[in-house]
């Protein structure tokens, strides 16, 4: 079993860069596909981007594709998102997943372990 604690959260204006981490203890993050989700007011959790265990390969919503970079430092077992020229329809909490599946891509059912989340929030 895997725990996932997010930080890097915040207010920022339209336009600002932010930094998610996803720190995991208990297990290895190499023995998981990993991905960020997120859930506004009102709104469904939508999946933003993931990272899979066994090569490495990327994918992203389509809102977020050029802006958005999910990567993985093994060494410091955390998961990172890199957000850029944020929006206002960025704004949400941020989820961190972990899944024993080997490409979940954007399912969030497959998704076995998730973080608590961080607030991230864009004002215009």
């Amino acid at each position: 079993q895997v725990q996932l604690v997010e930080s890097g959260g915040g207010l920022v204006q339209a336009g600002a860069s932010l930094r998610l981490s996803c720190a995991a203890s208990g297990r290895t993050l190499s023995t998981y596909a990993m991905a960020w989700f997120r859930q506004a007011p009102g709104k469904e959790r939508e999946f933003v981007a993931t990272i899979s265990k066994r090569d490495y390969s990327r994918s992203y919503t389509d809102s977020v594709k050029g802006r958005f970079t999910i990567s993985r430092d093994s060494a410091k077992n955390t998961v990172y998102l890199q957000m850029n020229s944020l929006k206002a329809e960025d704004t949400a909490i941020y989820y961190c997943a972990a899944s024993l599946t080997a490409i979940p891509l954007g399912n969030r059912y497959k998704y076995d372990y998730w973080g608590q989340g961080t607030q991230v929030t864009v004002s215009s």
